[in-house]
Parts: structure tokens; sequence; C-alpha cells
């Protein structure tokens, strides 16, 4: 469609239409030169640079959730290195499919999937074929062995393999092919090798030749694994065979490479402990410092509330979720809300701030976040430690509530507020001072203190609440030479 303007247009000068007849005349030797090196062969790919930082992940033994923080630790710590390669140095038999599906999504996470390698020095049974389908090349030490992955149940008690019915069995090894095959084919592995080594039903053929007959289950050694099928020729799976790990990284990095080696540390067994229970721990630090609190002073529950909280994160870090920057955070969290209570009280934004770090802390520890994440964790990430919270603030309502039932009404809760707050008697022992009698505090009840009745200062408690000094207050009970009190 063109646009007709009636208004009378004036020609251009003469040197601009010399040069635009210029421009059209050379345009087509300009642009002939492009032409003729787009017909040109395209040119070769360049060589991929050798990578400078490796790091080397053991999988080793079964695969289970210490294993997942193994992984963890070691991919978050090769993305936040830069590093240029991730080995999966591996020894296994197998191990549990949930932890193998974990283990595969933080494999994602790594930026260069092109150079992230497995590298089979003994086996890779079942899990541990799951596992390699999922790098980006599989290469093997002589005499090895990959495959045998077909899912099975163990018992409860763990003496064996539990017997399931036959659709239970074709859905489970439906579900663990479908995993397998998505992982085989993005990272450029034939599916159809995957696929004999779960399901036995599936047999191999390649090229026409039967590599496996139906009813058996696919396992290859490092020779069969490295065989060539197809036009051009393809290896079957493996991209070769190296006699050593060393030998191995000297091929792939040029002998000029630094390599970090990730170790278990021994705790993870312990972390993978301390991470289940979590949400008690936090919920026992809590109560102790609801207790440490109500008695006042700091003892016994205080220090027991800071020990949980240590050894709760401690079992994120262990896993690979947190960072002693969270543990510096919940502290200073502390430090701010003991600021309110005993240095400023009655200023609400220490209080706020402090307790505002307090729950970004606890939460923030518990999300799996990986160095190239954005800054604030999305909603799934959220999910698991949101979960854990609710669990930990539902024990502690629960047990603040029989506490301030049950605590105030035993001999416990008096010595230890005696013994806490007052360990030395400044006041004078009461003397004709009964139920009903009014008067006023002289310091801050928190809940013991110091009080007069017109005969001089007395220490007085109260049944768990606080009141501030200067404030009226009513004698409920005398017991034992303690005067109990609360607010008029």
């Amino acid at each position: 469609m063109y646009l007709m303007d009636d208004a009378p247009r004036a020609r251009p000068p003469l040197m601009k239409r010399i040069l635009c007849l210029i421009l059209v005349c050379i345009s087509p030797v300009c642009w002939s030169e492009p032409a003729a090196i787009t017909a040109q062969s395209p040119l070769p790919a360049p060589t991929p640079a050798k990578p400078s930082l490796i790091y080397v992940i053991p999988i080793r033994d079964d695969i289970d959730t210490s294993m997942v923080f193994i992984v963890r630790r070691g991919i978050k710590e090769a993305i936040d290195k830069q590093a240029d390669a991730v080995i999966l140095h591996m020894d296994t038999n197998g191990g549990r499919i949930d932890n193998t599906e974990e283990i595969i999504a933080i494999l994602n996470h790594f930026q260069h999937q092109d150079q992230l390698y497995t590298y089979i020095d003994t086996k890779a049974f079942s899990a541990g074929a799951f596992i390699a389908s999922a790098t980006h090349k599989i290469y093997m030490a002589p005499s090895a062995v990959i495959g045998a992955a077909t899912p099975i149940i163990m018992s409860s008690g763990g003496g064996g393999v539990e017997t399931v019915s036959k659709s239970v069995e074709e859905k489970m090894t439906s579900a663990v092919r479908g995993l397998v095959r998505a992982n085989a084919e993005r990272q450029g592995h034939n599916p159809a090798v995957f696929d004999a080594m779960v399901d036995r039903e599936q047999g191999l053929l390649i090229d026409g030749k039967e590599l496996l007959p139906k009813g058996k289950l696919l396992t290859l050694t490092s020779k069969e694994a490295e065989a060539r099928y197809g036009n051009p020729p393809q290896p079957l799976l493996s991209a070769g065979t190296v006699s050593s790990l060393d030998a191995f990284i000297t091929e792939i990095g040029g002998g000029q490479a630094k390599v970090l080696k990730i170790e278990p540390t021994g705790f993870e067994q312990l972390g993978r402990f301390i991470v289940m229970i979590s949400p008690f721990l936090l919920a026992g630090a809590l109560l102790c410092g609801y207790i440490e609190f109500k008695t006042g002073g700091f003892g016994v529950f205080g220090i027991s509330a800071v020990a949980l909280a240590l050894v709760f994160f401690f079992g994120q870090y262990i896993a690979g979720l947190s960072g002693y920057e969270y543990v510096m955070m919940f502290f200073f969290g502390v430090l701010l809300l003991a600021i309110e209570l005993f240095v400023l009280p009655g200023h609400i934004l220490p209080g706020l701030a402090g307790a505002a770090l307090i729950l970004i802390s606890i939460l923030k520890a518990m999300v799996d976040k990986y160095p190239t994440d954005p800054v604030m964790p999305t909603m799934p990430q959220l999910e698991i430690p949101m979960t854990k919270l609710g669990i930990s603030f539902a024990i502690t309502l629960a047990g603040m509530w029989v506490l301030a039932k049950v605590l105030p009404k035993t001999p416990l809760y008096h010595r230890l507020v005696l013994q806490t707050v007052n360990p030395t008697t400044t006041a004078e022992e009461p003397s004709g001072i009964g139920v009903g009698d009014t008067g006023m505090s002289l310091t801050l009840l928190r809940p013991s203190g110091t009080a007069d009745f017109g005969h001089g200062p007395v220490d007085v408690i109260t049944l768990g609440d606080f009141i501030q000094s200067g404030q009226r207050i009513r004698v409920i009970q005398t017991e034992g030479g303690h005067i109990i009190v609360e607010a008029a």
C-alpha cells in the first residue's frame, strides 16, 4: 500500500543524486564477496579449548541421600569456581531411584553440559547407569562394565527384593525407561541401549544385528560399549577406554588443567539424619528459647537453644544447602531480639528486624540454591523449606501452650527462676504480706524481680507473665516463702 502526498516535493540536489547513483552501481561488487564466501564449503568448527579447571566428584558404593549431598556440594562448588569440566568418578552397584533423580537434577545445573563426563572405574550398575546417561560423554576403564539397570523394590526389612504384581512392575519399568530415555536423548546417547538395560523385553537390534535377544538385560563391557555401528560409525555407548582416571584427566585437560577432587567428609550420614529431623531441631531450639525467655537470665535452656540451632545449620551445611552466612544472619537476628528485650525494651524496630533475620536465615538455609540462581528463591524452591518451617512452628506452639499451663505450677520452674534471675537475695523476706495485697513492682518482673507492698522491697515472682517496673501488682499466692503476683 502506498501513501499519497499531494504536497509538492523538492527535487534532491544534483550532488546527492550522483552519490546515490554511484552507491547503486558499486553495491553488487560489495555484496558479491560475501556471496562467494557463502558458496564455499563451511568453515570447520573450532576445536573446543582444553578445560583449565576440572572437578572430580565420586559416585561410589550405594547411591543414597549421603551421595546426593556429595554431588550437590561438588556441583555447587564447581559452578561457583567457574569450572570448565566435571567428571563423575563412578564405581557403584546402584541405589535408590529417588536419590538418583535428585542427582540427575543437580547435574543439570552445571553450565557446561558438553563438558560433563562419567568415568567408570569398575562398574556402573542400575542407578549408576541412569546417572551416566545424564552426562555428555561416558568413558570406561579396561574391564569396566555398565548395565543391569532394571528397577526393583527392596523389602522393608532390607533383607531382599520385594515381589510385586506384573502391572506394578510394568508401570515402574516404564517410568524409569522414560526418565533414562529423556536424559540419554538430551546428552546424545542412543536411548535404545539404555532401554535394553532397563527393560528385558526390549532386546537390542543395531544395524540389523541382534546384540541382545529379548528376555535378557543388557550389560556391556568396556570393549563392547566402545564398539562402533552405523554409517558413519558411532560408538555404541562409551566414547573410549582409558587406563586410569589420571590418564583420562590428562586426555581431556592436556596435562595443564587444575584438578579439584571432592571427597566425602564422613559427616554425610550424620547430615542425612539431621536434615530428616530438622523440623524437630528447630522446634526444640524455639522451645528452649521460650523457656529461657520466661525464666530470665541465661542458663541451661539458652545454651540448649543455641546448640540445637547450630546442629540444624550444621546439617544443612553438610547437605550442601546452607553456608556459614546463614548462621551469622541467624545469630545477628538473635542479638537484635536480645537488644529489644533487655537493652531497648519497647522499641519495635530491633525486634522486628531480628525476627525477620531469623526467619529468613532458617528458610534460606533449607533452600537448594545454586550460584547461577536468582537472588530471590522461587516458590518451588521454597515449598519444602516452608513445609518444614510450618511443622516446626506447629510443634513449637503446641509445646509453648503445654509449658505455659504446666511449667509455672512445678517446683522446677520456681527453682529455675530463683537460681537464674536472683542468685543472691537483696530484698527482705516476706513479712505480713498475704493473698490479695497490692503493691508496686520495683524492677522488671521477667518473671521474677523485686516489689514493694508498703513494707520494703521483697522478692516476687509471676506465673510466667512479664510485668514492667512501676506497675501495680496483686498477690495471688504465697508458697514456701515465695510471693506469687499478677498485674493488678
